[in-house]
């Protein structure tokens, strides 16, 4: 087992790869299945570009090494050969990165973009989007996509529960029971806008990451899944130890390089705001009710 500090994120188990969610995991709705998936059908309607030539041989044998003795080193993967799909958790990817479905998500929809380029594994996420201009251009354009992505598959799994998406979801259910269903990109004229779920999706990257591969976390803000066990797995997506996206570039010295004792601050409802202290528990069965009513609205 990994050895793990006082400020990790997520456990050695999620480290190693090993942690067992508290429940199973949720079932679809039923009828929320005859819904488009946005992540298959990105999968099955993108052409996918040439796999980059493969480092040398000496290289490969170094980063495997690597990734057999250090459990950090993870996510590394998923980045060699994503045409592979390992573990069947990519959703996209090409010569500069792969978008992959967290392995222990947070959420309800839970997303990582990791760069492929080797020079770029180990840098920390806060210096190399405060200080190089055209990563960090290339980073919040492809986190755009990927946010309206991640809205997508939110509204697939809960749109037919809102009241304020019911317009949407009613032309979407004629539209995709009609003799010739429009593709993708014609749906998009025809549907009303319905609610916005974008608004429901952030980005952002941890000040202190758990794992060594610079990775940015795209996500939804309901933090309901079974891999949402501890006090800072909570924290450390709705404090300041997630430094969002809009917020880069970082003025040079800043604070939030150094979170401080982050683990014991105040846990807060991400939707209402309300205080819990260290209760965990209490703020799960609260959540548990404020996502019955945001799941409605």
């Amino acid at each position: 087992m990994p050895p793990t500090t006082h400020n990790d994120a997520i456990t050695a188990e999620e480290i190693t790869g090993v942690e067992s969610p508290n429940t199973p995991a949720p079932t679809t709705d039923a009828s929320s299945q005859k819904r488009p998936n946005a992540f298959t059908e990105l999968m099955s309607g993108s052409k996918k570009p040439k796999p980059p030539t493969p480092p040398p041989s000496t290289l490969d044998k170094a980063k495997k090494i690597a990734r057999s003795f250090d459990p950090r080193n993870g996510l590394g993967v998923y980045l060699e050969h994503p045409e592979t799909n390992p573990e069947g958790r990519v959703v996209d990817y090409d010569d500069d990165f792969v978008v992959i479905n967290d392995k222990f998500p947070k959420a309800s929809v839970h997303l990582l973009l990791i760069p492929r380029n080797p020079a770029l594994y180990f840098q920390h996420p806060l210096s190399l989007l405060s200080e190089d201009t055209a990563f960090l251009a290339d980073v919040r354009e492809r986190v755009t996509r990927i946010k309206a992505l991640a809205a997508s598959e939110l509204r697939r799994q809960y749109g037919h529960l809102s009241a304020t998406d019911a317009p949407y979801q009613t032309a979407l259910e004629d539209l995709m029971s009609s003799s010739s269903p429009p593709t993708p990109s014609e749906r998009a004229s025809l549907l009303p806008p319905g609610r916005d779920w974008l608004a429901d999706i952030k980005a952002g990257v941890h000040t202190h990451p758990s794992m060594n591969h610079l990775h940015i976390h795209i996500l939804s803000r309901d933090m309901q899944s079974p891999w949402m066990k501890h006090k800072k797995h909570y924290l450390s997506f709705n404090t300041g130890f997630l430094v969002e996206m809009d917020e880069f570039p970082l003025e040079e010295g800043s604070k939030r390089f150094h979170p401080g004792d982050w683990p014991n601050w105040e846990m807060k409802c991400w939707r209402c705001g309300k205080g819990f202290g260290n209760k965990f528990a209490k703020l799960k069965a609260h959540m548990d009710e404020e996502f019955e009513v945001w799941k409605k609205e």
